[in-house]
This record gives structure tokens, sequence and C-alpha cells, in this order.
């Protein structure tokens, strides 16, 4: 086998063996594809944060004091996303899907879409048009007055109608990745945008981004349980997988992007691998079985979204059909409270 052709090397070698295969394997190639989108965004459907503050008065105080908030004001004004904008030819990115999609929550009003807000409550929880009404009505009664039934009814519902619930860890994990992997390839190559964050889901989410006080009428803003963050772990590895590969399957030429991804995606097989031997699953072991076929190449990108796909079926599955409360063997992989980024509300 050619070194164009090598194939992802085992996850278990070491990460220079793997960044060396990565570089060698990535060609170049001419032509231009369309960007990789982040996660679909229906701006006539997006209701803004002010909605939702109604009722989560305190969540709202939460999400005030994160950087998710602070970018509305923060990131058009700052010297390297003005730099970035000049250099990919931006000249208002408030209104330029190149950045409102991943640093603002836009809405479309009388046929224009303008950005109302940082990375709000609809940026992970899906535009709200369709279920807002639904979730908060409480069946017609006041809150603490329905009826089990009736609460179980209401959730299905709004689920229904397109909010992403906090137990939809794969759903959620892919609206984190979305954006926290740079979904396009020029943005890196030619306006030197960051590739993506070094994210993991249990340490990023637990940070200044939690906002569990609801259920406690924000007496305390709590940690999520074991069992919890074993299924963030998890499937925000396997989604890390996923996303990496599509990623790689994107670039077109050998430069930042295509380097950086394939590299991504070197360490999330290992570390998908090291998940699968502590904790083994039935689709754990799956995604291994599609690991090892895949081939890091320029102009590969069928059989790279192909590999991903699989990958995202599993991770669905486990996401679904999981709670955690059988994962205990990958408690010693997960960040402790000493990686969580940024700082608790309040």
């Amino acid at each position: 086998m050619s070194a164009a052709q090598h194939p992802l090397s085992s996850p278990l070698k070491t990460l220079a063996l793997a960044a060396l295969t990565v570089m060698i394997a990535l060609l170049a190639l001419g032509g231009v594809r369309a960007s990789l989108a982040a996660q679909p965004k229906d701006y006539a459907k997006v209701v803004g944060p002010k909605e939702c503050a109604e009722c989560h008065k305190v969540t709202t105080k939460a999400w005030q004091a994160t950087h998710h908030f602070a970018t509305f004001t923060e990131m058009p004004r700052s010297k390297e996303g003005l730099e970035i904008a000049d250099r990919m030819g931006i000249k208002r990115v408030k209104t330029d899907s190149l950045c409102m999609d991943c640093h603002f929550t836009s809405q479309e009003k009388a046929g224009q879409v303008e950005s109302v807000a940082g990375i709000s409550c609809e940026s992970c929880h899906a535009p709200a048009g369709d279920w807002l009404k639904r979730h908060s009505e409480y069946s017609g009664k006041k809150k603490g007055q329905e009826t089990p039934q009736e609460i179980a009814k209401r959730w299905v519902d709004s689920e229904a109608g397109g909010m992403i619930r906090p137990h939809m860890t794969y759903k959620l994990a892919k609206n984190c990745y979305s954006c926290h992997i740079t979904p396009n390839e020029k943005l890196v190559n030619e306006g030197k945008h960051s590739p993506g964050s070094p994210f993991e889901l249990v340490s990023w989410s637990q940070g200044e981004v939690r906002h569990k006080l609801w259920y406690n009428d924000g007496k305390a803003n709590l940690e999520a349980t074991p069992e919890r963050k074993r299924m963030l772990f998890v499937v925000g590895a396997m989604v890390e997988l996923e996303e990496s590969l599509r990623a790689v399957g994107h670039a077109t030429v050998k430069a930042d992007y295509a380097v950086t991804m394939a590299k991504r995606a070197q360490i999330a097989a290992k570390r998908m691998a090291a998940i699968a031997q502590a904790a083994n699953t039935p689709e754990t072991a799956a995604i291994l079985d599609v690991v090892k076929g895949v081939k890091l190449n320029l102009n590969n990108g069928a059989a790279l979204n192909a590999a991903a796909d699989k990958i995202g079926a599993s991770a669905r599955k486990f996401s679904d059909g999981y709670d955690g409360s059988t994962l205990a063997a990958v408690d010693g992989m997960i960040p402790g409270s000493d990686k969580y980024k940024g700082k608790v509300y309040p």
C-alpha cells in the first residue's frame, strides 16, 4: 500500500506516528466544494432569547455571564475577528452567514435576517418557533399543577416540534461540534481562523455554560451526575470522531485545515479505542470496525462521509439506549472539575 493510500492508523499507535501518517496521506487536490455547514438554521423559526428569559430568569443570568453571551458585542470589535473578516472580504460580521451561524443567534424579521444575540438558547436547543408555546403552557395550568401524564405529553409534543432537550445527548453534541470544529476550509486556510476548539463535552458543558437551575428554582447550579457525565463523555467522543472525519472529507487542499482535521481524527480514533477497551458495547465495537477501514486521503470525501454516517448512527443508538449507569469503567478518563472551562455561575 502506498503512503498516499495509507489507512487511518491504529488508534493505539503513538500520536507522533499518527501525525506523520496524516501529513503523508494528505494529497493536493484542485477544485472547489461547498463549505461544511453548521447545524441547519431556520431563521424564521428563531424567537430569540428574550422569549426564553420570561420564564428562565436565573438561567438567563447564568447565560449572561458566559462568553457565549458576550460574543454579540465583543466579537465584532475584536482585533482578531476584524482581521479575519478583512481577509475574507466580510464587511459586517453580524450579517454574513460565515460568521453569524456560529457566533450569533440570528432571526428573520420582515424578510431580513439579523443577529439579535450571541450564542443563546436556540443555538443549542433548536429554533423554538414550533415548540415554544407548547413547552411553556403547562398544559393550560400553572407551574406545578400538571399531572405527571400531562408533563410527559408536553415534553413529547415539545420534542416533536423540534426542541432538543438535555437527555438528547447526541443532538446536543452535534450542535456543539458544528461550530467547535470550524465548518469552513477557506475560513481557516485563507482567513487564518482557528480550525476549532480543543473541545470535550464534559469539561466544556460543566464549566461556565452550566445552567442546571430550573428544577431547584435557582438555588444551586448543580454539576451533572456521574451517570450523565459518562454519557456526555462517550457520546461526545463519538461525535468528535464523526465530525472530524467529515471535516477531512471536506478538505480540498493540503494546508492547515486538512492537516489539522486529520490530526484531530487520529486523536479522536485513539480516544474511541480507549473507551471501547474500557467499556465495550455493540456501538463502540461497530465504530471501531468503521475506523479500521478509513483512509485519511484528500479526494476521499464520499468514503469519509459514509464512515461518518455509520459512526453517527452508532452514536445515536448509544445516546438513546444508555443512561450511563453501566459505564463506570470510563470514569478514570473523564475530566475532573479542575479541567472545566470557565467559572461556574454564580
